[in-house]
């Protein structure tokens, strides 16, 4: 009866982390479902190498028999109960969540008959793309969805190592451990697919995160800075500069938009204010108010 109490207060308090990362909820959810999908759709039925844990676990079911969704668990338990003390709170909080229902998931996927494809290359290909689209959604957030990613990143913090050197490792030797299972051909496949779910996991980051950086040298600062401010709801930072031809004193209006809005500037600026120079660039990624919250680093 003594543990009773401590269990309403545990539960309160994941409902109250839940409540108020509803959209890290969503996001983590989503992209679990996906990657669970990309695993029993296009991997176990081929059967595909994988990589990280997973690549293991379905190692393990070609020769074994042994429920995949059994070993990740497994796995992940002893890596987060390692990683508990290097990593964040958050990190291992979400990632504990991303891998119990990966594995519920996995084990709920197996009950489903997927469509049968011929083309293996193509299989290869939707493969990737399936998991990419999951894994990217889930590193939004900041978490990761366990296995080799806990390894790298106690790693990365402990020692300052290159994260996607040694993970391109780790899940290398995995890929080259199962040709004896799978055969060369089918190990080829699933390095394609590796190959193509990490390029698409860094496509779905990037996209959250697109920017426009815009530097915008102008003899009418005012109005400008109005423009931006009242029309495109975005701020501006005036940055006092100088010509290095003519040595007139003018401002360069620094902001950050999105590439939508970077189009309603030009326009407006080509209709109202032709002899502007602007410069745009991209921006990977922004932190701050507005943007990307640091917390979710």
């Amino acid at each position: 009866m003594e543990n009773i109490p401590t269990a309403r207060t545990l539960w309160k308090r994941i409902k109250l982390v839940i409540m108020s990362e509803w959209q890290t909820f969503a996001l983590v959810t989503v992209g679990t479902f996906f990657y669970a999908l990309g695993v029993s759709a296009f991997t176990l039925p081929y059967r595909f190498p994988d990589a990280g844990v997973t690549g293991i676990a379905v190692l393990l079911k070609y020769t074994l028999n042994f429920p995949p969704s059994v070993f990740i668990l497994a796995a992940n338990v002893f890596l987060l109960l390692w990683g508990w003390r290097e990593l964040s709170k958050r990190f291992v909080f979400w990632t504990t969540y991303s891998v119990i229902i990966f594995s519920v998931m996995l084990q709920g996927l197996e009950m489903v008959t997927f469509p049968r494809i011929t083309d293996m290359f193509l299989v290869a290909v939707a493969a990737g793309i399936v998991k990419g689209i999951g894994g990217g959604m889930v590193f939004r957030t900041g978490a990761s969805s366990g296995g080799t990613d806990v390894i790298v990143s106690v790693l990365r913090k402990r020692f300052g190592v290159e994260i996607g050197k040694y993970s391109f490792y780790l899940n290398l030797f995995i890929l080259m451990a199962s040709i004896g299972i799978v055969g060369i051909e089918r190990m080829l496949y699933g390095a394609v697919a590796t190959y193509i779910s990490g390029q698409t996991t860094d496509s779905v980051l990037s996209s959250f995160d697109k920017r426009r950086l815009i530097f915008l040298v102008t003899d009418t600062p005012d109005e400008i800075k109005h423009y931006i401010s009242e029309e495109l709801h975005r701020g501006s930072t005036a940055l006092y500069s100088e010509g290095g031809f003519s040595g007139e004193k003018k401002q360069t209006l620094m902001c950050l938009l999105t590439p939508r809005q970077v189009m309603e500037l030009k326009r407006w600026l080509a209709k109202n204010y032709p002899k502007s120079f602007m410069a745009v660039t991209e921006a990977s990624e922004v932190l701050g108010k507005g943007f990307k919250r640091w917390r979710n680093v």
